[in-house]
């Protein structure tokens, strides 16, 4: 990074997008009046949506879209960390050490704090759901990504509550589809999440649960906040891993209208509370049967009972910046991915140290189903240790379906190069391990009885290792053709003299 970057601090989501405006090719905005509606979303497949979004699509710089048809004031981000060389920058770290740089922020945490109102930047200006014309449709400009989703879609959404018996609070993302003028719809994943627990016991009790949600914060939170049991478990904030990113706690304000705090320097905040036995069909205003666009690359099917959120609120900045991210683009690999790499990095640590180079949650995986591993083997006794990493890199994030295993002359970010370890380095009948019969995630289509009789129950698996590495009585044998080591720069200033 740049001197002159290093003087850029991000503190929120204006600060991140004043870093990014800094560095040539990494953000552009435009004055073209858009429609939230589909159009928003399709516009940016091509610029820079990458991920597994249907082809032709790219990496590209992040956009904000300055005219929203219907929203005057508001202004659309998408794409902030839609690729893994922003999320560096954003994040002062190289991007071939983001998994690291997660993983010790796991282990040395900082809480955060609240501040007073008078610092609540997310409350400077507020709308009360008793208002007679308060509709958080219109004070939102929440997109749709196709114009088969069950609604417009708060994709961003940084959704915090407390369990209401230990107070013990967790931040996480969820969809959550705009139903009614002042009700949401979040999906839960089931198992999977935090805050499922906190909901599930709270309507146990026959009590709401309070919940605010964020949208428009430090990049960095958005990242901590995707983290997972086993790394995280119950009663684990993620704001404190955030924390220990910036090296200073995050800032909560308490809510106006609910027993919970939000994000203070937020762009907005919904307050609202998770009702008891209310539930709703997800795509009860357009009976489409979809949902949203997932990070598979295919639409997830309407869920027919989802939980309700109640409004209470919704509180922002002056000239409010929403911020939004296509299902399967690249956003979400760096979002999911990068904290998997940390779990993986730091499980396989404990039981081998120093064997394990580098992992990458590959692009094609959504930063979830496929891992890449770099593992050295150094010792006639290390043959055999990859493949308990790859079973160790399951235990750690138990949603990954495939762990390809390299050797450390390959570069596990170079797609083209692990394909010419799989092609050179791998026989399909002895370095497959195949481990049926294991929960996985529900939205991988390929995970269902239709799909495989030996399948029994949807979001069943069969995890599978590809042991691409040489043997090593065979190392000496698979050596790469070595080149003269020089430095280019004297030849062709103009590609190597800014990097």
């Amino acid at each position: 990074m740049s001197k002159e970057n290093e003087k850029l601090k991000v503190t929120d989501l204006r600060s991140a997008i004043e870093l990014l405006k800094s560095v040539p090719g990494q953000f552009i905005e435009t004055d073209e009046p858009v429609e939230p509606l589909a159009e928003l979303s399709g516009v940016y497949r091509h610029i820079g949506a990458g991920g597994t979004v249907m082809r032709p699509t790219r990496k590209g710089p992040a956009m904000i879209f300055n005219s929203v048809k219907g929203h005057e004031d508001a202004r659309v981000l998408i794409g902030l960390l839609a690729s893994r060389e922003r999320v560096g920058l954003l994040l002062n770290e190289k991007p071939e050490c983001l998994g690291f740089l997660l993983n010790e922020a796991v282990k040395n945490p900082i809480d955060p704090v609240t501040v007073s109102k008078d610092y609540a930047l997310c409350q400077e200006v507020v709308h009360y759901a008793d208002e007679p014309d308060f509709d958080i449709r219109k004070l939102l400009p929440a997109p749709t990504n196709t114009e088969d989703d069950a609604g417009p879609y708060i994709t961003m959404g940084m959704c915090y509550a407390s369990d209401i018996e230990t107070g013990e609070s967790d931040i996480t993302i969820h969809r959550l589809c705009l139903q009614s003028k002042d009700e949401i719809s979040m999906f839960f994943t089931p198992g999977a999440r935090h805050l499922g627990v906190f909901r599930e016991k709270a309507e146990k009790l026959g009590k709401p649960l309070p919940i605010s949600i964020s949208i428009g914060v430090d990049p960095a939170i958005e990242i901590a906040s995707c983290f997972e049991p086993p790394t995280t478990p119950l009663g684990f904030n993620e704001l404190s891993i955030a924390g220990a990113i910036r090296n200073q706690p995050v800032e909560l304000t308490q809510c106006l209208t609910i027993n919970e705090k939000a994000i203070a320097n937020a762009e907005y905040v919904i307050e609202g509370e998770l009702l008891p036995g209310v539930y709703v069909r997800e795509d009860q205003n357009t009976n489409t049967g979809k949902a949203m666009p997932e990070f598979p690359g295919y639409t997830g099917t309407a869920v027919e009972e989802v939980p309700v959120i109640k409004v209470k609120a919704v509180t922002h900045r002056r000239n409010p910046i929403m911020q939004t991210v296509i299902g399967p683009s690249e956003e979400h690999v760096s979002m999911a991915g990068i904290p998997t790499e940390a779990s993986i990095i730091q499980m396989v640590e404990k039981a081998m140290p120093g064997r394990l180079l580098n992992v990458y949650a590959h692009s094609s995986g959504g930063g979830k189903y496929m891992a890449v591993l770099q593992f050295k083997k150094s010792q006639p006794s290390d043959e055999g240790r990859q493949r308990q990493a790859a079973i160790l890199a399951f235990a750690a994030f138990p949603e990954l379906k495939h762990v390809i295993l390299v050797d450390e002359d390959v570069d596990i970010f170079d797609s083209n190069d692990v394909l010419w370890a799989l092609n050179t380095r791998y026989q399909g009948d002895t370095d497959t391990i195949f481990i049926p019969g294991v929960r996985c995630h529900p939205l991988d289509p390929s995970q269902s009885p239709d799909y495989s009789s030996s399948i029994r129950d949807k979001g069943i698996s069969c995890k599978t290792i590809f042991d691409c590495t040489v043997p090593y009585h065979l190392k000496n044998k698979f050596q790469r053709s070595k080149f003269m080591d020089v430095n280019p720069s004297r030849f062709a200033p103009e590609l190597f003299n800014n990097k």
